[in-house]
């Protein structure tokens, strides 16, 4: 008897890893590490072992994996596990607080938290947890914490993947918002495949002689394509490093393992360029640590024209610039290799449809009219984790409403025109002012702030905080210092505000609101 709805087996693991080894490429290097590097094939032995402590722990199809883990091959070996058993991992950001992690655990109802040693200690402030039961602590080195020690070793490393199709649930990322906690964006087995293909192939033609270093770490959207599901696509190489990707870090990652693609943000390219400026003064003549790169994309934030012409100047290779999301997993727009416009967004990445919306989402709005960017491609998510009314006003049938503002040319080239509201990015990486606000209200000289994006000495945004102060506190530079140091010993470090401004009050509308475009 014929089955009513026939479906072709499709794991993303399988293709990402195991085909590789079908397809006699398991001896290539899929990771250039400073301890060691690791092949196609180690990769697949330890996902499989991962497999098969997770199975032997009781998890099971669905079941979310946390993943507070650094660039390391543990990340691969944990994220391909969890997905050739069936269970959902769910990279989170090693650069924030037990209170985010509190809320990531209790929200995606994780019972397996997978944490990298260093990590611990954070993860031991957390107050409450309401379904986590256990905690495993991995190494650099894959040194895996007692009991687990025991399990991976005894575990297998062979494994029969689980049936799963191309749009079974995968794998979730969690992009913050302007109001409410961060939203768990849950992806299919193809999205990855699907993005890799488009924007690998279409902008970076990227091929299994590539090797690629990522600035943007693995938890990121970002990061996860540049170091993790671009190369391994086509059996190519990742220079994984856990470490901050400081400029003298950078320098010598790229010219160590020869790097061919460097993925980074704006920030990053001009503290390269200022770190180089010393560099040269210090060694007249001598040769840059980037010859071996031909290109480097660029994402999380708008790319000034001048930074581009003097990276292009200094080192020979060009920015591609271009946006991408959580919620489209990738770059949906860029700019590609000897096409570029400086400024903008580039065009479209093949597989992907974008469109300028009015504000009603009714109407598309005509060549050089800004308005809000809609993308339609088959890496999107399917919905928020516990936000009907949030995914209703983002998915919208076939479409995303990116929530950017921007404007489209004659010739295609799409333009941002900053955020539809109020949220900024600082180094690539999503800021919350209320987040922000709270924290600095909490301060017993604040009586009320407000947080908006200025423009740094390298026109990149920054956090900037307007400040009116309770009676008996007078502006200082002290005061500026010790309430920048409140943010920074409670928040997240690329949170704190760079500027503070002390104001005799705020610009509000008649209902009370912060008029925000006043301050900017």
């Amino acid at each position: 008897m014929a089955k009513l709805y026939p479906e072709e087996f499709y794991n993303s693991a399988d293709w990402f890893v195991d085909r590789h080894i079908r397809e006699g490429r398991g001896e290539n290097i899929c990771a250039y590490t400073d301890k060691g590097n690791y092949t196609y094939r180690d990769i697949q032995k330890m996902s499989n072992k991962m497999a098969n402590m997770f199975k032997g722990m009781d998890i099971r199809m669905g079941d979310r994996i946390i993943m507070l883990v650094l660039d390391t091959p543990w990340f691969y070996s944990t994220f391909w596990g969890a997905v050739r058993m069936g269970a959902v991992p769910v990279p989170a950001s090693t650069m924030l607080t037990s209170a985010d992690y509190e809320y990531y655990l209790n929200d995606s109802q994780a019972r397996t938290l997978v944490v990298s040693s260093r990590l611990l200690p954070v993860v031991n402030e957390i107050e409450e947890l309401r379904f986590l039961q256990d905690i495993i602590v991995v190494d650099d080195d894959g040194v895996f914490s007692s009991p687990f020690k025991q399990m991976y070793n005894a575990a297998s490393d062979e494994f029969n993947t689980v049936f799963t199709a191309a749009d079974d649930v995968a794998f979730w990322l969690y992009t913050s918002g302007t109001t409410g906690g961060p939203k768990g964006a849950v992806h299919s087995q193809s999205d990855m495949q699907y993005s890799a293909e488009h924007y690998g192939q279409d902008i970076l033609h990227i091929t299994e002689k590539d090797i690629c270093y990522s600035a943007a770490r693995l938890f990121f959207a970002y990061g996860l394509g540049n170091a993790m599901f671009f190369p391994m696509s086509v059996g190519a190489a990742t220079v994984l490093n856990p470490d901050p990707p400081a400029p003298a870090h950078v320098f010598r990652l790229i010219s160590q393992y020869k790097a061919t693609l460097f993925f980074g943000v704006p920030t990053l390219f001009g503290q390269m360029l200022i770190a180089q400026e010393k560099l040269d003064k210090e060694n007249p003549g001598a040769p840059h640590a980037l010859a071996t790169l031909r290109a480097c994309p660029s994402a999380g934030e708008a790319l000034p024209p001048d930074l581009y012409h003097k990276y292009k100047a200094r080192y020979g290779v060009e920015i591609l610039d271009g946006p991408g999301s959580t919620e489209m997993l990738h770059i949906y727009l860029s700019n590609r290799i000897g096409a570029i416009k400086p400024g903008s967004s580039g065009q479209p990445v093949a597989g992907y449809e974008e469109k300028i919306m009015d504000d009603e989402g009714k109407n598309e709005l005509p060549v050089g009219e800004v308005g809000n960017l809609w993308i339609k491609g088959r890496s999107s998510l399917r919905y928020y984790w516990r936000k009907r009314d949030k995914t209703a006003n983002t998915v919208i049938g076939e479409w995303i409403n990116s929530g950017d503002k921007y404007y489209k040319d004659e010739e295609g080239f799409f333009f941002p025109s900053g955020r539809a509201d109020d949220m900024l990015k600082v180094g690539g990486i999503w800021v919350s002012p209320l987040e922000v606000e709270n924290c600095l209200r909490e301060n017993a000289a604040v009586m009320e702030c407000a947080v908006v994006g200025a423009m740094d000495d390298e026109n990149l945004v920054k956090p900037k905080a307007f400040v009116v102060l309770n009676q008996g506190f007078a502006p200082s530079p002290e005061l500026e210092k010790e309430l920048k140091t409140w943010v920074l010993d409670r928040l997240a470090k690329f949170k704190y505000p760079r500027w503070v401004v002390f104001i005799d009050s705020l610009p509000k509308t008649a209902t009370g609101k912060i008029q925000r475009f006043k301050l900017r």
